[in-house]
């Protein structure tokens, strides 16, 4: 039966909280609008800077190959008689022309003056329009262009080149800009000076710019449709573990969420189910932990109130009677402080109260010396307790604890006692070390479907319903062995019996 809700059970959510799909919404538009800043930032001042370099690179490469040429020519390439320029060494003239038609030197939209150490142009190869370098001019619907070669522009330039060896400026003019890089040859005879428009990038910066406002609402928008969807569909499985969450909170402990990722989502729906069964089991077992402890302690103190009040009320003056009365005041006092001391015991064990002392010490014989203790209750009711240890067991372990543990499973043995009466204690070196023990009974056998549930607390298989005994005992076992790290478990066949092991570690 599902418990009513609580009045003011939801949990307390402040209005202006966003929720994850909110949140992913928001994440999504902040990056969007961040990407677009990062690139109107790129536009504005790392486009220009990035493809000035590129073109000064290619420009200064270009004007270091025509120099080269120049000096290989061997000799003056031009000369001044009175004023009058005239062009010598054909060969070289020869081989920059093919240069330049080959693409060895890539002029396109560049112009490219070559200058001798007057200042005063020697050649020039002009590929682009307009020209700020040579003052380039042309009529309305004239294809020719009129160019002069010695501007003050140009003069100032070469001046500029001549004086420093290098040159590296950028020229505007109506507008327009341009960048010369020019180099000296090697015997400062000759200049050349490369230049090229910086208008395009200049356009084109402008143009992506002007587009990036309309882009970026367009952006914004799709982004903020988009996370609605993904983020409903996203969020899906959280809401139904929610819902789930909520359901047992609600004490509904059969609820399961369905499952259809195979992501980290899906890993949490798994889990999630996993709880829930466990929850589930854990508060049938707390309701039969409840009923047993109910029963466990009502009959003692019901035989010993019982048997208190007959001795008071009747028996007082028989001696016999009253010694046989008080006997079983006495045990089921033990049988009460035994229950007692069990539950303490798990709960100090369980809550990490009692802390390890771990020691490097011989398993064998702390066998020997338990199965020493079982000597008189075997003779007395005709068992055999065969011991198996005859080799050295080194472990590293809390020798107190490991005691107790096998004094649980012997006990747990003896009150599953086959017709031969016999129980065996091995204890077996491993391979690489450390040592495992078993604890063997030809009892009847437990089900495989009890054998995930011995080791809980109160439980009890169907063929120990009304045995003696706290059912703490495996309990205790496990939350030793646990908190050991030792692996343990149960093998048993229907019949035959069961054999009951856990794995101690080497010593470091």
């Amino acid at each position: 039966m599902r418990k009513p809700k609580q009045p003011g059970s939801a949990p307390h959510t402040h209005g202006w909280a966003l929720g994850v799909q909110g949140q992913l919404m928001l994440f999504l538009c902040g990056i969007t609008v961040l990407t677009l800043g990062l690139v109107w930032g790129l536009i504005s001042y790392g486009l220009q800077p990035m493809y000035n370099r590129n073109i000064q690179k290619r420009l200064e490469r270009e004007s270091s190959v025509i120099a080269g040429m120049i000096d290989s020519a061997g000799g003056q390439i031009s000369s001044r008689d009175y004023g009058s320029l005239t062009l010598q060494n054909e060969t070289f003239w020869s081989n920059l022309k093919t240069a330049l038609e080959n693409g060895v030197i890539n002029v396109d939209n560049c112009c490219i003056d070559i200058s001798d150490n007057t200042c005063r142009s020697v050649q020039f190869l002009e590929g682009l329009y307009p020209c700020i370098l040579h003052n380039s001019m042309a009529t309305f619907g004239d294809n020719m262009a009129v160019y002069t070669p010695d501007t003050r522009t140009a003069i100032l330039a070469r001046h500029a080149l001549y004086n420093e060896g290098s040159l590296y400026k950028i020229i505007e003019s109506g507008g327009n800009r341009q960048m010369l890089v020019g180099c000296l040859t090697k015997d400062g005879s000759y200049g050349v000076i490369v230049s090229a428009s910086l208008a395009q990038i200049e356009t084109a910066a402008e143009v992506m710019r002007s587009v990036l406002l309309p882009v970026a609402i367009f952006l914004i928008a799709l982004n903020l449709l988009v996370a609605a969807l993904f983020s409903r569909w996203f969020t899906r499985p959280m809401r139904q573990l929610s819902e789930g969450a909520r359901e047992i909170a609600d004490g509904n402990y059969d609820v399961q969420v369905p499952v259809v990722r195979n992501d980290e989502l899906g890993l949490l729906g798994r889990e999630f189910n996993h709880m829930a069964q466990e929850v589930k089991r854990s508060a049938q077992l707390e309701k039969d932990i409840l009923a047993n402890v109910s029963h466990d302690l009502r009959t003692p103190l019901t035989l010993i109130k019982g048997y208190a009040e007959t001795v008071r009320d009747i028996t007082g003056d028989d001696k016999a009677k009253r010694t046989e009365q008080c006997s079983i005041i006495v045990d089921e006092t033990d049988r009460l402080s035994a229950l007692v001391n069990s539950v303490m015991e798990l709960s100090k064990v369980s809550s990490g109260a009692e802390k390890l002392n771990p020691v490097d010490f011989d398993m064998s014989q702390l066998c020997f010396e338990v199965a020493g203790r079982y000597d008189a209750v075997c003779e007395q009711n005709g068992w055999t307790l065969q011991l198996e240890a005859n080799k050295e067991c080194m472990v590293r372990a809390d020798p107190a604890m490991m005691e107790r543990v096998l004094h649980n499973l012997l006990g747990n043995a003896t009150h599953h006692m086959g017709a031969d009466g016999v129980f065996v204690l091995r204890a077996i070196p491993m391979p690489n070390g450390g040592c495992r023990v078993e604890v063997e009974d030809h009892g009847p056998g437990i089900p495989p479907e009890e054998l995930p549930y011995l080791f809980d607390r109160y439980y009890r298989a169907r063929q120990d319903a009304g045995k003696t005994g706290t059912g703490l005992g495996l309990s205790i076992t496990k939350a030793i062995l646990q908190q050991h790290d030792f692996p343990f478990g149960v093998n048993s066949t229907v019949g035959k019996g069961s054999t009951f092991w856990f794995e101690m570690k080497a010593p470091q």
